[in-house]
């Protein structure tokens, strides 16, 4: 006999909304998480404002609000030649973007669940799946077997439900940059200001966040890992000091914990369903984190899938063929985004890379556009048009004629990937219409 509707294996951003949004349908939900919260995972900490709307439309807002999430309020984008700096004015999006560390934010979204009506088993890991033929019935766990109808895999980059099921990896990407960051106190930043930087070999990702804390992380080329993590401290020190800016604004400031890093990734979209399981979040599709995508990504996807899975175990619709649907629009949504993470990550000179963003600083229309193109509200190709592109590399041409070589490579490269890109792309378009 069912005992659950659907149990949720992993219980951060992707997994808690997700029980919040069906618990509230009148589902029978139990989430289980390996860990006990409060408890620490890799993150940028913004919650782009298309991820707080939903936050909001379920009723998760006022508790993140109240617990000291930060209103982001100004976007800052630092390259060698080219600097953006604008607003982001709740009042043009659905709501604001806001930037708290994840051990605060998914405690409270593992208390909106169980608020919600689930069934929440923090500390218990899921060890095996129950089976019914061919069909995922529930899941094993240390503390006995839970069976459902549905078993969500929401547990991240390692995912335990993605192993089991056997879910294959495509689109994938290798990591161009090791992550690392760290906390800072006592920072005297008047404003809610995201920072990106990308200068020489270094990218940076800067924000103030919850608790008086300011998130700042130095990310070298990966080839450089095991240089960089020899002397941890001193060299992220160093990585500090090439930005003047940023390093400016932490002088005085006490750093308070260790050197975080994440060296060990890489982007991938996995099949995302099959008989009685499905994979949200992190654990169906990861990409570079430094345009601060995949908290949003999660609650986007994890309320459509709330959707399909209500009315599938409602018996409106064929709940197989829904998440079949879903799949497919999942991989759609996030195609281009996954690619521009890649290509924005990745390590090297890049002059008409470099132009385009330059030629973006000039223009208040593209700047606003470069903001709705990370709320995914438009794609990068509706910003990075080939005829932006092409006056781009004209004004290179004729303004930085020494970079021209290095500019008819980026190009050569740039050719290459979108041509193999494309052959994968029609390859998996066939096989899911299969």
């Amino acid at each position: 006999m069912t005992d659950l509707d659907v149990v949720v294996v992993g219980g951060r951003c992707a997994g808690s909304p997700l029980a919040v949004m069906l618990a509230r349908r009148g589902l029978r939900v139990c989430v289980v998480d390996k860990s006990e919260f409060p408890s620490e995972t890799l993150s940028t900490h913004v919650i782009q404002p298309s991820g707080v709307a939903i936050l909001e439309r379920h009723g998760m807002l006022d508790a993140i609000v109240a617990a000291g999430a930060v209103l982001v309020n100004r976007f800052t984008f630092v390259t060698d030649h080219a600097r953006i700096d604008t607003g982001i004015d709740a009042y043009e999006f659905e709501a604001p973007a806001l930037s708290m560390r994840r051990v605060t934010l998914d405690h409270l979204l593992v208390e909106a669940a169980v608020a919600a009506g689930a069934e929440v088993r923090t500390g218990t890991r899921a060890t095996g799946l129950i089976w019914d033929g061919d069909r995922v019935a529930g899941v094993e766990t240390a503390q006995g077997p839970l069976r459902a109808r549905l078993v969500v895999g929401a547990d991240g980059r390692n995912s335990t439900v993605a192993g089991l099921v056997g879910a294959p990896e495509y689109y994938v990407a290798p990591p161009g940059r090791l992550f690392a960051w760290a906390y800072f106190e006592d920072v005297r930043e008047a404003e809610g200001r995201l920072r990106l930087g990308s200068l020489g070999d270094l990218a940076y990702v800067a924000c103030p966040t919850d608790a008086g804390l300011y998130l700042a992380a130095v990310c070298p080329p990966m080839e450089e890992k095991d240089a960089f993590l020899s002397a941890r401290e001193d060299n992220f020190e160093t990585g500090l000091e090439a930005w003047p800016e940023l390093f400016d604004l932490l002088a005085g400031a006490k750093r308070v914990g260790p050197i975080r890093v994440m060296g060990n990734w890489r982007g991938y979209f996995r099949e995302a369903t099959g008989p009685g399981w499905v994979l949200l979040g992190d654990a169906g599709h990861f990409k570079d984190p430094s345009p601060a995508q995949g908290m949003a990504d999660a609650l986007r996807h994890a309320e459509r899938l709330a959707d399909v899975v209500a009315a599938g175990l409602g018996g409106e619709a064929d709940l197989d063929e829904g998440l079949r649907r879903w799949w497919r629009w999942r991989d759609e949504d996030g195609y281009e985004m996954h690619w521009f993470s890649t290509d924005i990550g990745e390590p090297g000179s890049v002059p008409l890379a470099d132009q385009v963003i330059c030629d973006l600083a000039e223009d208040d229309e593209a700047t606003e556009g470069l903001l709705r193109v990370l709320n995914h509200d438009i794609p990068p190709s509706g910003l990075f048009t080939p005829r932006r592109i092409g006056r781009a590399a004209a004004r290179v041409a004729r303004e930085r004629p020494g970079e021209v070589p290095a500019m008819a490579r980026e190009i050569a490269t740039e050719a290459r990937k979108q041509l193999d890109r494309t052959l994968q792309r029609r390859a998996r378009r066939r096989r899911l219409r299969v």
